[in-house]
């Protein structure tokens, strides 16, 4: 699988995972708190901030029939119509460059996810390194095409589309010049629970289009995001809020700064335990296996005298005989006297 570069950055197996800090609208249209958002994901030492890029008016219709009312009970904005709740959370246009900028003067890359054609045009004018594609947005091809004939790497998550749907999906994208794409795994409830996350998709999504793939995680904590690195993911984006008690639209299932840190800190440590198939040993174990049991003389033995359990031990460390040869070594008769603590070896019986 080929790495992929976006920015200063390498995403692949044989790095670091690379971290996003969604934004989303936890920032409340406040636009100090958004930077204080962004100030906080760099200290925690997250690679990249993301926003999202739309209006009310570019998501939906301003309606309010119960097609653009939220109907389900157990979502977190349960009865809100749909315009309303987008035009709550938007980030606004005016917003973009300054975010963008403070982020990249901190050390991180600054990105986001377009939901119109023209929200790309707008991010082209701030010349971001890479755009991603929401999973709702994953069956909008005429979106994908414009994103992807910019020529820059694609993040696309996959949330409930079909295989033939991400098929369909990263076709337009290679169709239309983009060969650097990276596939999320996605639960798209808020939040998703560990039960219906199923990471064993990650290594097939990873087979069946040869692409880097990550997760776009919005359950509660980071035990799947940890899981996801063990099992090969390569970028994990969450939801960042600087205090769930305080709200945020995706409050519920984000992350507060102490919490992104050891998620960068936990991934890095399951992306470096993977390794290799590896049996008998490592060479740090090396030393570790003169601790292991081997048989000892543990009484004094006569010259002639019957070797058997009673001057005999089975004990750590390893430097007499090994324990399988135990049985081998019984009412053997010892060719010379044989002091307590002698590791027995072949030379000392017959």
């Amino acid at each position: 699988m080929k790495d992929i570069k976006i920015g200063r950055h390498t995403i692949g197996s044989e790095h670091a995972p690379f971290i996003i800090a969604e934004l989303s609208g936890n920032h409340s249209q406040n636009f100090e708190l958004a930077k204080s958002m962004v100030d906080a994901a760099a200290q925690a030492g997250a690679d990249a901030i993301k926003l999202q890029t739309y209006t009310a008016d570019s998501m939906t219709l301003n309606v309010n029939t119960s097609d653009f009312i939220i109907q389900e009970e157990d979502s977190l904005w349960h009865g809100e119509a749909l315009h309303g709740l987008y035009a709550k959370a938007a980030t606004p246009y005016e917003w973009h460059k300054l975010l963008f900028e403070y982020a990249n003067s901190l050390g991180m890359l600054a990105f986001s996810s377009p939901f119109d054609e023209d929200a790309v045009d707008f991010l082209e004018t701030l010349h971001v390194p890479c755009y991603k594609i929401a999973s709702f947005e994953l069956t909008d091809l005429p979106l994908i095409n414009k994103a992807a004939s910019t020529g820059k790497p694609m993040i696309m998550s996959t949330g409930m589309a079909t295989l033939s749907e991400i098929e369909e999906a990263v076709n337009t994208a290679k169709a239309a010049g983009c060969e650097e794409i990276v596939l999320l795994k996605c639960t798209s409830t808020y939040p998703a629970s560990p039960e219906n996350t199923n990471l064993a998709t990650i290594p097939h999504l990873q087979r069946a289009f040869s692409t880097q793939v990550g997760l776009s995680d919005h359950t509660r904590g980071i035990g799947v995001s940890v899981a996801a690195v063990a099992m090969g993911a390569s970028v994990i984006e969450k939801h960042f809020v600087l205090d769930r008690n305080a709200g945020g639209v995706d409050a519920e299932f984000s992350l507060e700064p102490h919490e992104l840190a050891l998620l960068i800190e936990e991934t890095q440590r399951a992306r470096k335990s993977i390794g290799n198939v590896c049996y008998g040993g490592t060479v740090a174990e090396e030393k570790s296996k003169h601790y292991r049991r081997s048989i000892f003389v543990s009484s004094d033995i006569k010259q002639g005298e019957t070797l058997g359990k009673d001057n005999l031990k089975i004990v750590r460390p390893a430097t007499g005989l090994k324990p399988k040869h135990w049985g081998s070594v019984q009412q053997k008769h010892a060719k010379q006297d044989i002091p307590a603590g002698t590791p027995l070896s072949w030379e000392l019986f017959e």
